[in-house]
């Protein structure tokens, strides 16, 4: 345990529509402060006795006169300062109301995560800029049951509808799938939408992926990172949260929150044993199982990233 002190900090990714896409809010820090010309998210300490969800709302109000009609937890991350042990639980700030002021930072400034324009960040929200990267769905391919000439054309679809992180699954990778794995690589690079395949690294590698999906059995062997620019792996267990936690990975997907097609009988968590395994994740974690489109702001409430899904992925 550090001796440094322990500070409790909830801070907001606030978000607004804009033409040139989806903007969060960051706020530079004063002269007399630590870290003075730093750029950081809104937020502020938690009080004792005060709930995180509380202290963000608290914070906004006072910090920038708005007042919040709907978050939902996100990741938590903690940072070693030097005069402090910080532990920051991060909210996605979806609506908000009220017009901005600014009163007690030297600057607000609407980003992008793609396009950053100030510099530099606070060193405890740097890692947060590649998370809010992330798209919301993540669509995992069945080739093998539906064709891949079907599955190409519902890639295609889903690709045009919004962005979406694309995660190619499929139990043979023969030659003929990987030509379709190649295609489909393909057809999400165009549409700006990350590809990761669920299989070897090598494989991966080989296919020219923007990164790799990682089974539990995989991840459990993994002493060290992948070197790709997107690594994910599937987590069942809050030791194997963990561990990719450990290892640096960019997000997990847990589950099966709901009863599946593919396990009908399986275990399920249900929508409170999910918040209770991704509370407090460093990762943005992606539910699956069972999930559509419909359920993405149930499983933003229980703390999820975003959700993954199979069938409920695509419009055929």
């Amino acid at each position: 345990m550090s001796e440094r002190k322990q500070v409790a900090v909830a801070a907001a990714v606030i978000f607004r529509d804009a033409p040139q896409g989806r903007e969060f809010l960051l706020g530079q820090r004063a002269p007399g402060t630590f870290y003075p010309g730093y750029w950081e998210f809104p937020g502020g300490k938690v009080e004792k006795g005060e709930a995180p969800m509380d202290a963000l709302k608290r914070e906004l109000d006072e910090e920038l006169g708005i007042r919040v009609e709907h978050c939902t937890p996100w990741i938590t991350l903690s940072h070693e300062y030097e005069h402090a042990h910080v532990r920051l639980h991060f909210f996605r700030v979806e609506r908000w109301n009220g017009r901005v002021h600014d009163h007690v930072h030297s600057a607000l400034a609407w980003q992008t995560a793609d396009a950053l324009t100030v510099s530099p960040m606070l060193p405890a929200n740097g890692p947060v800029m590649k998370s809010l990267r992330l798209p919301a769905r993540m669509a995992v391919t069945h080739a093998f049951q539906i064709g891949a000439a079907a599955q190409l054309d519902a890639l295609r679809q889903a690709c045009r509808r919004d962005r979406l992180m694309l995660q190619i699954r499929e139990p043979v990778l023969d030659a003929a799938t990987l030509d379709f794995a190649r295609e489909a690589i393909g057809i999400a690079r165009d549409h700006g939408c990350p590809a990761v395949l669920n299989g070897p690294v090598a494989v991966a590698q080989a296919l020219g992926a923007d990164g790799v999906h990682l089974k539990a059995a995989q991840l459990a062997e993994l002493a060290a990172r992948p070197d790709f620019e997107w690594v994910g792996a599937s987590c069942h267990t809050a030791s194997e949260l963990a561990q990719a936690a450990r290892l640096g990975l960019d997000y997990a997907v847990a589950g099966s929150v709901l009863p599946t097609a593919t396990h009908p009988g399986g275990d399920t968590l249900g929508w409170d044993g999910f918040a209770a395994l991704v509370a407090g994740s460093p990762l943005p974690v992606f539910a699956i199982g069972g999930l559509d489109d419909s359920h993405l702001a149930q499983a933003q409430t229980c703390g999820a990233h975003g959700i993954a899904a199979i069938r409920g992925a695509w419009v055929l």
